[in-house]
């Protein structure tokens, strides 16, 4: 795992200072070594950060050249298949120098051009120089586990794998895009291309970016896409697709074991997790390692009793981690991290967890993509029974139901939500699930909605109401959603950021590409989710590989005690930002929610969404809103 950087200039030559200043922004992706590489006209400059993994040799320091073409590349991620690729290559008569699989990506391009990056099975985001073909490519991996941020303006192309590295440059403007801001208050996180930066942009999951230097043309597109469920899915035999999950899991965690410095497991105890660790001691020539965590004085977020049960059955070698408590540095430091922001509070436990981790490991395993793969979240049954309702319920009563539960039961009410989903579609359902705050809410936070009109405010929820409507079923299109925009935009985002602060690398098995395309176009809805339960091919699975005393149905979540740290841990952070009355997000807004909090409702993740903004807005000094 790395951090890259670098500079393509259309007119006048690079700076290499200022992209060792940009590179060095990012020591904590890349503690072991740097470099920095230019071309001979300068026109091009590739910084490096490295987290040694694989090859720990000085073969595998980067920027690299390919010795036979002079191509060069930085690189950050893990390349899963590059043994196999590595063997294919040698077949066709290519050499190889070193053990890395960053030389086999030059292979690779050597061999098929552009068309290498669908050969690449892993979690990546790549640019590469070709002097001959005076074109540099930019690359990142199907499911977006690896960021690559850039800028483009008439004088030059400058990318990086965070947007901090691209904000060193004192001519990158801090201007906020209202629209991002408007998503990041509905659902958490800005999805898409787009960043909170007006002037920063993200190279899309599964993207290629094509510079050429001749003409200064640069073309996008995508060399992938998520798979529709075959229509044969629905007569496939049950136990078969287990099976098959089964060996498509083992081969994937066979090759995410592989590395050259410690690794362990993290293991939560719930079923996403406690498979990957089922299988990494099946597969595994030796003990393997399962860290979880506990949170001192918060025993209802405890996973630790789930967690030893699991590594007893499988005789792990486990350690639990004692998290220390969350204090205002700490939300300084992850507000700096996170420069592109998300409102997930989960990021503090995967922060804390990742620290601690990397005391005795430099990479581990997790669970992530089970829920988006496998129909996990408790929303999709929800989403299933209203389909059903939708279907048999006349207009006119499930009108009559939104309107009674919008007119007398309270909000937080259970089933509120739901009766009110019954008035509209599939669509609608998929936009109101998961939403912070409404648009007649957000107009009333910050000023900086006031340009937009009322069809604006709502762009967030007609984007996810119209989105994959061409999936058959209300349970394909939410899965896909949620694979295509929170997985990508917030839950890899909070993965990635969090672990890296800590310079750990974490891998996600579930996230395979060949596990990816079985899950969307193998597995049909009743093997997800049906009207009362979840996840219920990973369930049969677990069945046969966790103990039998495990409650397979169980989701906590990476949870923090966000109400108890507003009222008392995190109180001053409050009181500074209510008291900023120039600030992003209004003081009455603290206010009205500070108020609400202190009564006993628990709306604590709503006000971390509106401190954790506004602490950003102040850091990176963001000067006006577009």
């Amino acid at each position: 795992m790395c951090g890259i950087s670098g500079t393509i200039r259309f007119r006048g030559t690079v700076d290499r200072h200022l992209i060792e200043r940009q590179r060095d922004t990012m020591v904590h992706r890349g503690p072991d070594s740097s470099g920095l590489w230019c071309s001979a006209d300068e026109r091009v400059g590739f910084g490096h950060r490295r987290l040694a993994i694989i090859d720990l040799s000085p073969g595998g320091h980067q920027p690299m050249i390919d010795s036979e073409t002079g191509t060069v590349i930085t690189f950050n991620g893990e390349i899963y298949n590059y043994v196999e690729l590595r063997d294919r290559l040698r077949a066709k008569g290519h050499l190889f120098r070193t053990h890395s699989d960053t030389e086999v990506i030059l292979a690779a391009y050597r061999e098929w051009g552009i068309d290498c990056v669908p050969h690449l099975g892993g979690m990546f985001a790549f640019a590469l120089y070709d002097e001959s073909k005076q074109r540099v490519l930019l690359a990142r991996d199907r499911a977006g586990e690896k960021p690559l941020f850039y800028r483009v303006n008439d004088e030059q192309f400058t990318f990086a794998s965070e947007a901090k590295a691209l904000l060193a440059d004192p001519s990158c403007p801090r201007r906020l895009r209202a629209q991002s801001l408007n998503e990041y208050l509905a659902y958490g996180y800005v999805s898409g291309e787009n960043t909170m930066f007006a002037d920063i942009r993200r190279v899309a999951p599964a993207g290629r970016v094509v510079i050429n230097l001749a003409t200064g043309a640069i073309a996008h597109d995508s060399y992938w896409t998520l798979p529709r469920t075959a229509s044969a899915a629905s007569s496939a035999d049950p136990e078969a697709l287990v099976e098959e999950l089964h060996e498509l899991l083992k081969a994937s965690v066979r090759r995410q074991l592989m590395a050259d410095v410690p690794i362990g497991v993290l293991l939560s105890g719930g079923v996403d997790s406690s498979i990957v660790t089922a299988i990494a001691a099946e597969v595994s020539g030796s003990r393997i390692r399962t860290f979880t965590a506990r949170f001192p004085g918060h025993s209802g977020f405890d996973e630790g009793p789930y967690a030893r049960m699991v590594a007893d059955h499988l005789g792990t070698e486990h350690i639990e981690l004692e998290a220390k408590a969350a204090d205002a540095s700490l939300l300084q430091s992850l507000v700096a991290q996170f420069d592109d922001p998300i409102s997930d509070s989960s990021m503090i436990p995967t922060f804390l967890v990742s620290q601690e981790i990397r005391k005795h490991a430099t990479v581990a395993i997790g669970g992530d993509g089970g829920d988006e793969l496998f129909g996990g979240y408790h929303k999709y049954p929800v989403q299933v029974q209203a389909e059903r309702l939708r279907a048999v319920l006349p207009r006119g009563v499930r009108r009559f139901a939104a309107y009674a539960a919008e007119s007398i039961l309270p909000v937080g009410t259970p089933g509120r939500g739901f009766a009110k989903s019954l008035a509209g579609t599939a669509g609608d359902g998929l936009a109101n699930s998961g939403r912070i705050f409404r648009a007649d809410e957000r107009a009333r936070l910050t000023d900086a909605l006031r340009p937009l009109d009322q069809q604006l405010l709502l762009a967030p929820e007609m984007l996810r109401s119209r989105a994959f409507e061409d999936r058959k079923t209300a349970l394909q299109r939410a899965t896909a959603l949620d694979f295509s925009t929170y997985m990508v935009d917030d839950v890899l985002v909070k993965v990635d950021r969090s672990s890296m602060l800590s310079s750990l690398e974490v891998r996600a098995p579930l996230l395979d590409i060949d596990v990816i395309e079985f899950a969307f176009s193998r597995v049909p809805d009743s093997l997800k989710a049906d009207r009362s339960n979840r996840k219920l091919i990973l369930r049969r699975l677990g069945e046969q590989l966790l103990p039998k005393r495990l409650d397979l149905t169980r989701k906590q979540g990476f949870s923090v005690p966000m109400d108890s740290w507003m009222k008392h841990e995190w109180r001053d952070q409050l009181d500074g930002a209510q008291a900023q009355t120039h600030g992003l997000i209004s003081p009455a807004a603290f206010k009205t929610y500070r108020g609400r909090l202190d009564a006993g409702l628990p709306i604590g993740e709503r006000l971390y969404s509106l401190l954790f903004i506004q602490l950003w807005s102040e850091r990176f000094a963001v000067t006006d809103v577009v």
